[in-house]
């Protein structure tokens, strides 16, 4: 039979004062990626990234060389104070996201929209290209004249 041990109250505060100030600089280090979720509906693609505490003036959305990136920074928020102590969980700096555009997709016919610290970005489908059917005519394109003259003999 196993035994299972519990951890004393104590040893647990302590475990966790250890990660508080060992933890990374309390997170300072910490990069932040936003969370984005991408799907298909109808004739187009969504995508939505959370951008909590940003507005639209603090995101840039760009399309280059059939890449659609956004990027943009949250700044930190904190304020130093002498002789106490303050941990950082939420993460600040600079990001930036790229994602491939399906080959013909109009750059100009992307749109998108900031509501609530959702970005959505709404990038239509590119249109299928149909195999396009070549027509064969007949008498090799001169005039119906035959390719080759000349006459037989017979011996």
């Amino acid at each position: 039979m196993a035994l299972l041990m519990r951890p004393e109250p104590f040893t647990g505060e302590v475990n966790r004062l250890f990660n508080t100030l060992f933890d990374a600089a309390g997170g300072a280090d910490q990069r932040w990626v936003p969370a984005m979720d991408l799907f298909e509906v109808g004739d187009h693609f969504v995508l939505r990234a959370d951008l909590p505490g940003l507005s639209e003036g603090d995101v840039s959305l760009e399309v280059q060389d059939n890449s659609l990136t956004i990027s943009g920074e949250r700044k930190a928020e904190h304020e130093q104070s002498e002789g106490g102590w303050y941990r950082i969980e939420r993460s600040f700096g600079s990001f930036s996201r790229s994602l491939t555009l399906p080959e013909g997709v109009n750059p100009e016919a992307i749109s998108a929209e900031f509501t609530n610290g959702v970005l959505e970005v709404r990038i239509p489908k590119p249109e299928e290209r149909k195999p396009r059917r070549v027509e064969i005519k007949a008498g090799g394109g001169n005039g119906g004249q035959p390719a080759v003259e000349g006459t037989a003999e017979e011996k």
